[in-house]
């Protein structure tokens, strides 16, 4: 039997300041995507993307909150999580394109309510555990991980009619190099497990990729990937939003995926902030392509 993948798109810009993400689903669609999947013998069902409209400049604010973009992002999330709701009823693997990294909240509100402990993998250069509080810019795309763990404003914590979607001891931030003081708050008082950019220069990627599959591998009925393009250096992804120098590197991100692969473990998975707009030849959508081949058992021999 071939293995069934659902992909949806999920143009959002609205969770950060820079646009031209709203364009990175039809980007890595250009990259190859469904080709190189049924190439491994995967089932692809392509959904198109989810609607997300165009707010008005008056609608930027909301009253008594500094988040961006409040009210669309969060329609957009309970759109995405119907969505992905559904694929999951099906059997199918859902497999997300961003967009900036705020449609994690609507991914991970569609599929936690089929588990009782949803593992979270974070490959990012970023905590995203803001709040409005703690944000330094107000953007959504700084979020979504705390309002998972149902930290934020109540209507992103709300998404899909249930509050709490994680739990901290089941997520595994890997590859951070920019956390907010907030978000080291946040990380120390839930005793989040997170490995730095020191943790894989000192330890190695295979290391921490072992660790991180026997932390969350015997307390979790299934595991999410949330991969950030940022997660990488800039210098082989610079299609992104957010940049941050010193990542993690092109052939570390390969191994990571290959490791996963072996693992068995990732049950859904979404790819996000490939801006074309900032990108040199569309090479941070190949990029997440490649590594999708590798998540999902691409072997050089």
């Amino acid at each position: 039997m071939k293995k069934h993948i659902t992909i949806i798109g999920a143009p959002m810009d609205l969770g950060q300041s820079r646009r031209g993400v709203d364009m990175g689903p039809s980007a890595i669609r250009y990259a190859g995507v469904v080709e190189r999947l049924e190439m491994l013998d995967y089932e692809i069902q392509d959904k198109g993307d989810i609607q997300i409209g165009r707010p008005g400049k008056d609608e930027e604010t909301s009253a008594g909150s500094n988040l961006k973009y409040l009210q669309a992002v969060s329609n957009a999330s309970q759109k995405l999580a119907e969505a992905v709701d559904e694929v999951v009823k099906k059997g199918s693997f859902p497999l997300v394109f961003g967009g900036d990294h705020s449609i994690a909240i609507g991914t991970l509100a569609g599929i936690s309510k089929h588990y009782q402990n949803l593992g979270v993998i974070w490959y990012d250069a970023h905590g995203d555990l803001n709040t409005g509080e703690t944000s330094p810019s107000g953007n959504i795309h700084g979020m979504p991980l705390a309002v998972s763990l149902g930290i934020g404003h109540p209507d992103l914590i709300t998404i899909a009619g249930y509050t709490e979607k994680i739990k901290p001891e089941n997520i595994v931030i890997i590859g951070a190099r920019s956390l907010d003081d907030g978000e080291k708050i946040l990380i120390r008082e839930k005793g989040i497990k997170v490995y730095t950019m020191h943790e894989i220069d000192r330890l190695g990627m295979t290391k921490v990729m072992e660790d991180a599959i026997a932390y969350l591998k015997n307390k979790t009925d299934g595991v999410h990937l949330s991969l950030d393009l940022d997660g990488l250096d800039p210098s082989d992804a610079p299609g992104v939003g957010t940049p941050v120098l010193g990542g993690i590197s092109y052939r570390e991100s390969h191994l990571a995926m290959e490791i996963l692969e072996e693992s068995k473990m990732i049950t859904s998975a979404e790819f996000v902030e490939v801006n074309p707009i900032l990108d040199e030849k569309n090479k941070t959508a190949e990029v997440a392509v490649a590594l999708m081949g590798s998540l999902f058992g691409e072997k050089l021999l």
